[in-house]
């Protein structure tokens, strides 16, 4: 039996068959766990010797109706998809940044049978939910998995090594997308578990110059400021090896290889 289709009996055993009434018309678990097994594919980045490292939170936003449906079976749904991402990691060789987690949440501007995948990393779990970017926008109908910000387009499989990257007390982030946003906040796309850190603290923008990456950071007008090598800047290019301070989580830029 494939993984969606072990979502599904897991469900249904789960509940007694009540999912075949909730999802009767409505968004499938078969087509939320192939929308996260799909985020996972499309934000996996090599990190050497074989290994890829792949987001472990995916919030998954529901319009009103189906996330009122899905109420009373959120802690069911949310285990079995989280078995079955685990089980997708396994097969793929993939190392997620923590521990996975799957959460259900309200969603804005949704219709019934539409719904997002945020996938993010953050290296602890437990948080309340944390949301990135996920796949290009498709047309919205039912069983639609969209987004509804510009989708960072990543392309690990061609030369992962070639991007630039941040090494967080020993972990590599790679910056995948053009836009990369560092902050406490759920909608983070690097989740930073510090308390001096504000909610949406900076950004991180890579951009092409003929044939080169251009890496620069910018505060987002946080309360404690973005350091570059101890000084405080507002927006600041960087180079290999420069350290940045945000709160009090240190990281070191890596450009990629050249």
């Amino acid at each position: 039996m494939g993984i969606i289709n072990r979502v599904e009996h897991g469900l249904a055993k789960a509940v007694h068959g009540a999912f075949a009434k909730a999802f009767k018309s409505e968004v499938q678990p078969v087509e939320i766990a192939s929308a996260i097994r799909r985020a996972m594919d499309d934000r996996a980045a090599l990190l050497g010797h074989g290994r890829a490292m792949v987001p472990n939170l995916y919030t998954i936003e529901l319009s009103q109706t189906d996330y009122e449906r899905l109420g009373d079976y959120e802690e069911d749904l949310s285990d079995d998809l989280v078995a079955a991402a685990q089980e997708h990691a396994d097969s793929q060789g993939y190392q997620p940044g923590g521990p996975l987690e799957v959460e259900l949440v309200e969603g804005e501007g949704l219709e019934t049978g539409v719904f997002r995948v945020r996938p993010a990393t953050a290296k602890q779990a437990g948080r309340e939910s944390a949301h990135a970017p996920a796949a290009p926008r498709p047309h919205a109908s039912t069983g639609t998995a969209v987004d509804e910000a510009p989708p960072q387009r990543p392309a690990p499989r061609s030369n992962p090594s070639a991007r630039p990257w941040l090494d967080i007390a020993g972990d590599r982030y790679p910056l995948l997308g053009s836009l990369t946003t560092l902050g406490r906040d759920e909608t983070a796309d690097i989740v930073i578990d510090d308390p001096g850190v504000s909610r949406r603290h900076s950004e991180i923008r890579v951009t092409t110059d003929g044939p080169h990456l251009v890496t620069s950071i910018r505060d987002l007008n946080s309360t404690n400021g973005t350091f570059v090598n101890g000084e405080r800047v507002s927006s600041q290019r960087l180079q290999d090896g420069d350290r940045l301070t945000i709160g009090r989580t240190s990281a070191t830029f890596r450009a990629g290889r050249r």
